[in-house]
């Protein structure tokens, strides 16, 4: 496990990083606000997905579990977020079931019963591990695994500006949240000597910077094209 520096500034800078981390993660969970407000209003879940509420969630819990003093030191920051991001995803989840038609609020409901049965099992299972190392190591593995599924989810989201040239799919400021948090956190993990925490948040900061890079470019050749003549002039 990480060796703590007693030095002040060292910590500070630890600390102001992990806080950044939270702030911007805040800014994630709140950006699913919109879409809920259709389903809402309009009393149906029409085509969305509560599958990546499910998955969050279930990230989340890995996220805060790795935090607790039980399995790392010195990451109640991690268990912060990560119960915030809970409570949004288990709030989300339940008004996706609550509007969500019989066989899919039915599927739903399973999926919620099996995502806090294996956190249950993942959670009791490392407290059988005597070894603190080994417990760090274990827990910290599923959350590498968990994380870097997470970052990789935009993947398809990428793939789909490519091809149809549109940012319509890919909001630019969930892609700067996603950057700004993923890079906050991995100078948090560096900060800590955390490798479990900096690794996958390194990814998501390369992901995030390719998410803004196509943002730009496709953003400003939307424009470009927007401008120009739809008639050709000949005179």
């Amino acid at each position: 496990m990480s060796d703590s520096i007693p030095n002040p500034v060292w910590t500070t800078c630890k600390d102001a990083a992990g806080i950044a981390g939270n702030i911007f993660a805040f800014g994630l969970f709140v950006s699913p606000i919109p879409t809920y407000r259709r389903i809402i209003r309009n009393r149906s879940t029409e085509q969305f997905s509560g599958l990546p509420y499910i998955y969050a969630l279930m990230n989340c819990l890995i996220c805060m579990w790795y935090g607790t003093p039980l399995v790392s030191a010195d990451n109640l920051l991690l268990v912060t977020v990560n119960s915030f991001g809970a409570v949004f995803q288990l709030a989300y989840i339940i008004l996706f079931t609550i509007y969500a038609e019989r066989r899919l609020k039915v599927r739903t409901l399973v999926s919620l019963l099996v995502v806090l049965g294996l956190f249950a099992i993942i959670a009791v299972g490392s407290l059988q591990i005597t070894d603190q190392m080994i417990r760090w190591l274990s827990v910290g593995s599923l959350t590498v695994v968990s994380l870097i599924s997470m970052f990789a989810s935009p993947l398809f989201i990428i793939n789909l500006v490519i091809r149809t040239k549109s940012v319509e799919f890919m909001p630019f400021y969930l892609s700067l949240s996603t950057f700004l948090m993923s890079t906050s956190f991995m100078l948090y993990g560096l900060l800590n000597f955390d490798a479990f925490v900096y690794v996958p948040n390194g990814i998501g900061t390369i992901l995030g910077i390719i998410q803004l890079a196509l943002y730009g470019h496709y953003k400003k050749k939307s424009t470009q094209d927007s401008i120009e003549p739809l008639i050709a002039s000949h005179a």
